[in-house]
């Protein structure tokens, strides 16, 4: 389940150092660059609200089959066109499959490590947010890495790695049948309704600091995921699409490692931990992009990544603490959907700044934005603390 996720997670973050490709073909600006971007995140937030708590209902793999499959079906809009049009169709079906898969794998995972356990006799253990988090992250940061090197040496670049990628994906499809279910089918009547997330009343503090964690964290992703390789090859003149994969692959190496480092440390210390990463690793990009060092960009993206891989685990562990288990994966869809939000709209107002003021101004004002949501969530997260203690 754990590589479903992450080859599928991977298939997602590939098109990542291809998109100075189809700017190069197609003659895209930047801009257009982060609206396809933004159609990858608006197919996500609408698939998690749409659809993302029906797991809880249906069962995980009635929704991570089709998960698959709608990525699946991306990968073959991509091999068959490089136009702007298809290219943003799909870049929406990747999306609606992702928003259909994070928060569902995330609690199929927790699920299935919390019945080995339990049939072995052991404790629990909150390995499982170690493992779904490092193959989301872990995945994303993979397929950039992938299609930079096949679109370096293979034939076909625009092609070649996305026919990579789907060999993996059916392959996984073809595994999956032998993973157990793990939620119990509900004879009883059901009437559809969309997202909504219910968490106790003493609780929603800290659920809502978790949620601006993930939306900040997401942000940092989205930004090397989207205009960073243009920004390495346009004012670093760096044009290898392997290296500006292995840029992407750094920030969420770093993020999975970070998560694996600090796994069994408390959820407080981990968001401490995190949002003191996340702050140095802001101030050293913002000094890159200004100052257009090379290396110091790639050591920003390691802190970084650090940082938000961190922070997003403190949020995952936040919302399992305080979401019951026949909810869980619908609270789950609202962090999941919060940091899709985050990964598409600061970048896409930083591409929108970009067009109408000078370069320096606008990594300022992402760079104040970030610093201004992570003091935001620590005292969200701080004050829901106290108000659970007092409940």
């Amino acid at each position: 389940m754990a590589a479903l996720f992450a080859v599928t997670m991977a298939f997602a973050g590939a098109p990542a150092p291809l998109y100075v490709l189809y700017q190069e073909r197609e003659g895209f600006g930047p801009l257009a660059v982060t609206l396809v971007f933004a159609a990858y995140a608006v197919g996500v937030a609408a698939a998690l609200f749409l659809a993302g708590h029906l797991s809880d209902r249906f069962g995980r793999l009635r929704l991570i089959a089709p998960a698959v499959l709608l990525n699946v079906l991306a990968g073959l809009v991509f091999v068959t066109s490089t136009d702007l049009g298809p290219l943003l169709v799909a870049r929406v079906l990747s999306g609606l499959g992702i928003g259909l898969l994070t928060a569902t794998a995330t609690a199929h995972l927790t699920e299935l490590l919390a019945a080995g356990r339990a049939a072995a006799g052991r404790p629990p253990s909150r390995h499982a947010e170690t493992i779904s988090t490092a193959a989301n992250l872990g995945g994303i940061g993979a397929g950039p890495l992938v299609a930079g090197i096949l679109a370096d040496i293979a034939p076909a670049p625009l092609h070649t790695p996305y026919l990579v990628f789907l060999f993996a994906l059916v392959l996984g499809l073809l595994l999956v049948a032998f993973v157990p279910e793990t939620v119990e089918a509900v004879d009883e009547p059901w009437h559809y309704r969309p997202q909504r997330v219910t968490v106790p009343a003493e609780s929603r503090g800290r659920y809502a600091g978790a949620l601006v964690a993930a939306f900040v964290s997401f942000a940092m992703f989205g930004l090397f995921t989207s205009l960073a390789p243009s920004f390495l090859a346009h004012d670093l003149h760096v044009t290898s699409h392997g290296v500006a994969g292995a840029v992407t692959f750094t920030v969420f190496g770093a993020a999975g490692l970070a998560q694996i480092v600090t796994g069994r440390r408390g959820v407080r210390t981990q968001h401490v931990l995190g949002v003191s990463l996340l702050t140095a690793g802001l101030v050293l990009i913002v000094g890159a992009m200004l100052a257009a060092v090379f290396p110091l960009l790639v050591i920003g993206g390691v802190v970084t990544g650090a940082g938000a891989g961190t922070l997003f685990k403190s949020g995952v562990g936040t919302v399992v603490s305080v979401a019951a288990g026949g909810s869980r994966a619908e609270a789950l869809a609202g962090l999941f959907l919060a940091a899709y939000a985050g990964m598409s709209l600061p970048v896409v107002l930083l591409g929108i700044l970009l067009r109408t003021v000078p370069a320096g101004t606008a990594v300022l004002a992402f760079g104040v934005l970030m610093l201004v949501l992570l003091a935001a969530a620590s005292v969200l997260l701080g004050t829901g603390r106290r108000g659970a203690q007092t409940a």
